[in-house]
């Protein structure tokens, strides 16, 4: 089992910044690809970024490309999300996930271990 809490979310000006944390404990050893999703009222649960926990690659959805970053510590065994430009379309609770298997890191299935989720606001 793996556990997940995000922090950081909150309410934020247009243009503004925040950065979400996502602290992993349990067997945090069988995990590799994690990520962050976002779901905005009334919509799906859509993917933001994801990283290869052993390798540091990185993935962006087109939407947050060159404005959001994620890294990870792994003396820390945290994920971050550095959130830079924000939008009000950047509204949502934001969540973080861990997989046990390969695949696309962009498919919400891939994930077994979720977050219970943050919310960030962005006012315009």
């Amino acid at each position: 089992q793996v556990q997940l809490a995000e922090s950081g979310g909150g309410l934020v000006q247009a243009g503004g910044s925040l950065r979400l944390s996502c602290a992993a404990s349990g067997h945090t050893f069988s995990t590799d690809t994690m990520g962050w999703f976002r779901q905005a009222p009334g919509k799906e649960r859509e993917f933001v970024a994801a990283i290869r926990w052993s390798v540091g690659n990185t993935l962006y959805a087109d939407s947050v490309k060159g404005r959001f970053t994620i890294s990870r510590d792994n003396a820390k065994n945290t994920m971050y999300l550095q959130m830079n430009s924000l939008k009000p379309e950047d509204t949502a609770v934001y969540y973080c996930a861990a997989a046990l298997g390969w695949g696309d890191p962009r498919v919400v299935t891939l994930y077994i271990y979720w977050g219970q989720g943050t919310q960030v606001t962005v006012s315009s």
